[in-house]
């Protein structure tokens, strides 16, 4: 019962935090600089992963406010057309010493 118990405390401390990362990805300023075709195809897949999620999703994405056309663009083209409309993008601006990254979160 004891260990029942202890178990039930570690999940209402995530509950506490906050919904589960999804996705969490750093992204390397130079792949984002040279906008490097393997990053394009992570982002591709990160929007895949969010539109095929059975709950409603936001993808955070903090960058450079001069990179989200090109980031924005390589996650949508993830997303499948019918689940469009549950799938949220954010952007958030990074500072210049801040890492930039995408994250895929559940809407509650």
């Amino acid at each position: 019962m004891q260990a029942m118990r202890s178990n039930d405390d570690p999940q209402k401390a995530a509950a506490a935090q906050g919904p589960a990362k999804l996705v969490d990805i750093a992204i390397p300023a130079d792949a984002l600089g040279a906008r490097d075709p393997h990053l394009t195809e992570v982002l591709v897949k990160v929007g895949a992963v969010a539109s095929r999620q059975p709950q409603p999703t936001r993808i955070v994405i903090a960058a450079l406010a001069q990179d989200f056309p090109y980031l924005n663009q390589s996650v949508k083209r993830g997303i499948a057309p019918a689940r469009a409309s549950s799938v949220r993008i954010e952007n958030v601006t990074a500072g210049s010493c801040q890492p930039y990254s995408v994250q895929v979160l559940p809407i509650e």
